[in-house]
């Protein structure tokens, strides 16, 4: 790209120094940079890390991977890109997850426009000139016309406050921030603190090393095995021979992802039927056990029958009665999100791993020698906290950003986050948020979500700059119905019956709302273009 394509387009109402800035450099942060390159417009790049890859650059804990299949889990703006990167598994692991994150990259010629090892502190808004004034956390400040938060919905790891943590001895990690090198814990004595997804896929790997391993389980959680396999070539090849098909079916399911989907009621089939289908699906592997039936995250009694067969295959599987008992989880299936797993449950039949209950006691301390539970002392040599994230708000609150009338953005959402689409807010013209609260997103297979806000922005720009527009603000009834539409729709499904991250709940005083949008990939995507057909409608113009 020639020099002058950095220069300002002047797009903006004054002059900036960039006519947008973008917060992160992960998959939404790196096509947002290539599709603004491609209308003209100047941008800057800010990544905390040294990589591109956000999630996955981070998220480097024993067998971490991506629950979605690899060949759905990839951008499809580029059908060279889809023809010549090649999956190596069914389900990707972190490692190769990243190298494609790296791979295009390198093919678009990115990093030029990202600037590394640079956080964002704070973005204001200056009504006077109508940009937004960035400051990075080494002190440089710029000014940018436009802001896209592309900080993506798990990448703030959520950290309680254990008394006594800074006094343990040994090593300690998070599963959210693992060092690059990689830990060797052969012959260490482990704690995991945590039961949900990471710890979940990193407790067999875990296991496999350590002298002892304690898992400390406040809820059990729903996997389904993932049964993961190198991908034949010829399956590869089918794939790449028809990945227009695959998108489009795709394009059609809820979740943004084509898998076996039965529409039909379990309650209208035989006992001897459904276990059979439930059967087939834990052996194929994977999320698609919740497509069984149309009705299971609709109806109580019908989601009791997948849920009492997975909690068949525990008892089935886990040699001590007692300890599948514990595994088994007593809350809705599909109510948080359903993990994927390679061994878990086998994992507690070997003679180094043992169970710990604290749903009803909480762990009281960490020690300088371990930590404390029910007043019995454990001594580790290593502990692990694989407590999540603090999901699709934290990232944003940890930058001080502040609207019109110096209003911030914590302080609007004190209640929750209030947004219309999921892609802005009011009170804070001229800024973006990818799979923000409000969307799809984490209901979703991510890439197609992050592509479909990342090209109704990049629209909306081109769309703004030939009308001679130079702001954006959505209208407060339009954020107000947006609200109400996003709530109904998930008082329809059993996901928003329980306490999960999807609402907050793993965060001590976090508000407990509904963030992601489950009206499904479809519906979203045609209101989104019913709002660009009437010309933006519910948003001011200026």
């Amino acid at each position: 790209m020639p020099d002058s394509a950095h220069q300002p387009s002047r797009s903006t109402a004054g002059a900036t120094d960039f006519d947008v800035v973008i917060v992160g450099a992960g998959f939404a942060g790196m096509y947002m940079l290539h599709r603004l390159r491609g209308l003209g417009m100047s941008a800057r790049v800010y990544e905390a890390g040294d990589g591109v890859g956000g999630t996955w650059y981070w998220n480097r804990y024993p067998g971490a991977r991506c629950d979605v299949e690899s060949v759905q889990y990839s951008y499809q703006f580029d059908k060279e890109l889809e023809q010549e990167w090649t999956w190596s598994e069914k389900y990707s692991p972190q490692g190769e997850i990243l190298k494609y994150a790296n791979h295009v990259a390198d093919r678009f010629d990115l990093r030029r426009d990202i600037q590394f090892e640079t956080k964002v502190a704070s973005t204001t808004y200056d009504e006077g000139n109508g940009t937004w004034s960035v400051v990075t956390d080494a002190g440089e400040t710029v000014t940018s016309g436009y802001v896209v938060m592309a900080t993506g919905c798990l990448s703030s790891f959520n950290m309680p406050k254990f008394e006594g943590v800074e006094d343990f001895k040994g090593a300690s990690y998070h599963t959210g921030h693992w060092p690059h090198e990689g830990v060797d814990f052969t012959g260490l004595r482990v704690g995991v603190i945590g039961t949900g997804s990471s710890a979940i896929q990193s407790i067999p790997e875990i296991a496999k090393q350590a002298k002892h391993l304690t898992v400390f389980q406040r809820t059990a959680n729903y996997t389904i095995p993932a049964r993961n396999a190198k991908l034949a070539e010829e399956y590869v090849q089918s794939i790449k021979a028809d990945y227009s098909g695959l998108r489009e079916r795709a394009k059609k399911m809820p979740s943004g992802y084509s898998f076996p989907f039965n529409a039909g009621s379990v309650l209208e089939v035989p006992e001897e039927e459904y276990r059979r289908e439930y059967r087939s699906r834990w052996e194929k592997g994977g999320t698609a056990y919740l497509g069984a039936y149309g009705d299971l995250l609709l109806k109580p009694e019908a989601n009791k029958t997948a849920a009492n067969f997975v909690k068949d295959m525990i008892r089935e599987t886990v040699t001590d009665p007692a300890v599948a008992e514990l595994l088994c989880p007593t809350n809705i299936i599909g109510c948080k999100r359903l993990c994927v797993d390679t061994d878990y449950y086998a994992t507690y039949n070997r003679p180094n791993v043992k169970l710990v209950d604290i749903s009803k006691a909480p762990i009281d301390t960490i020690t300088p020698e371990g930590l404390r539970h029910d007043d019995i002392d454990y001594q580790f040599d290593a502990i692990v906290f694989a407590t999540g994230f603090d999901a699709m708000t934290g990232a944003l609150f940890n930058i001080d950003i502040k609207g019109k009338g110096g209003e911030s953005l914590k302080e609007k959402w004190t209640g929750g986050p209030q947004t219309y689409l999921g892609l802005t807010t009011v009170g804070f013209p001229n800024m973006f948020t990818i799979t923000g609260p409000g969307s799809p997103s984490v209901l979703t297979n991510m890439l197609p979500s992050i592509e479909q806000h990342v090209n109704f922005i990049a629209d909306c720009l081109s769309y703004m700059r030939e009308h001679g527009h130079s702001r954006i603000e959505p209208e407060l009834q339009a954020e107000l119905d947006w609200g109400v539409h996003v709530n109904e729709v998930a008082d329809l499904s059993l996901r928003s019956t329980c306490a999960s991250w999807y609402v907050g709940a793993n965060v001590p005083g976090k508000p407990r709302v509904f963030m992601p949008y489950i009206g499904g990939f479809p519906r979203y995507v045609a209101e989104c273009e019913r709002v660009v057909e009437n010309g933006y409608q519910g948003f001011q113009l200026a």
